[in-house]
């Protein structure tokens, strides 16, 4: 039997574990699903929205679903029980970093000046640079590669033919 602070601390990695590989998961969703054969629900992200909700939350939904869905089966116990915390903790950091700050779906703003959510924010308008489903960059959520990076690959995939108000950021 495992002592209580190690039991924790396994735990602990689980969750901190599961939150890191959920940046893998919902890059390749982003890039391959939601760019790909799940393009119904994702483009309403790419287009103006209209009201508080658009289609595209309905992969929020779908990957809370799942994080629920491990929660409860594995209530007792079990590393699923945590691999289900950790995809709720990432869940949670998108809902931040994503919907809050970078698209500003809360009721208050905050625009980030300088350092990591900065970059965040540069990183994902760079993606909304293209119009359609083709050609973007920068799928992750809670990482971006360095901004300078990504014009330069924008630049190489699509030369002058980027929507002028995202390129520029």
């Amino acid at each position: 039997m495992m002592s209580t602070t190690l039991a924790f601390l396994v735990n602990a990695l689980i969750v901190i574990a599961t939150v890191a590989a959920m940046e893998g998961v919902a890059w390749a969703a982003h890039k391959y699903v939601m760019h790909g054969f799940g393009w119904g629900w994702h483009k309403s992200h790419h287009e103006p929205r209209e009201g508080v909700f658009e289609r595209n939350d309905l992969y929020a939904l779908l990957f809370a679903g799942i994080a629920i869905a491990l929660i409860y089966a594995f209530r007792n116990g079990g590393a699923l029980l945590w691999v289900g915390v950790g995809m709720t903790v990432y869940g949670f950091l998108y809902f931040f970093v994503h919907d809050g700050i970078t698209h500003q779906r809360w009721p208050f703003r905050y625009v980030p000046r300088n350092g990591y959510l900065k970059r965040l924010v540069q990183a994902h308008r760079l993606h909304h640079a293209v119009d359609g489903k083709e050609g973007c960059v920068s799928f992750g959520f809670i990482y971006a590669p360095p901004p300078a990076d990504l014009k330069a690959k924008l630049k190489k995939l699509h030369g002058g033919s980027l929507k002028q108000n995202e390129a520029a950021e």
